[in-house]
C-alpha cells in the first residue's frame, strides 16, 4: 500500500508492540476509528466536489446551447463603419 515490504512491515510491529504494549489493540481500534471517520468526510467532500462540477456543466451546456440558437431578430448589423479607400488623385 505504502510500498513497504514485509520486513519493514514486521520492524514496524515489532516498534508498535514495544511502544503500547498492552494498549496496542486499544490505539489500533482508535487509530481505525480515526481512520475511517476520514475516508467519509473525504468521501462526503468528493461527492460535493461531483455535484458541484455537474451543476456547472449544466450551466455551460446551457449557455452553449443558447449562443447557438439565437434568433434572426436578435441578429444585428455591424455598426462599425466600414473601411473605404482614399480616393487617388490624377
Amino acid at each position: 500500500m505504502f510500498g513497504i515490504g514485509v520486513g519493514e512491515t514486521i520492524v514496524l510491529g515489532m516498534i508498535a508492540v514495544l511502544l503500547f504494549g498492552k494498549r496496542l489493540p486499544e490505539v489500533a481500534k482508535t487509530v481505525g476509528g480515526h481512520y475511517a471517520k476520514l475516508r467519509r468526510a473525504l468521501q462526503e467532500v468528493q461527492s460535493e466536489l461531483y455535484k458541484a462540477q455537474g451543476d456547472v456543466n449544466d450551466v455551460v451546456r446551457d449557455t452553449k446551447q443558447q449562443l447557438l440558437t439565437y434568433e434572426d431578430d436578435d441578429y444585428r448589423e455591424p455598426t462599425a463603419p466600414q473601411f473605404e479607400l482614399p480616393e487617388e488623385d490624377a
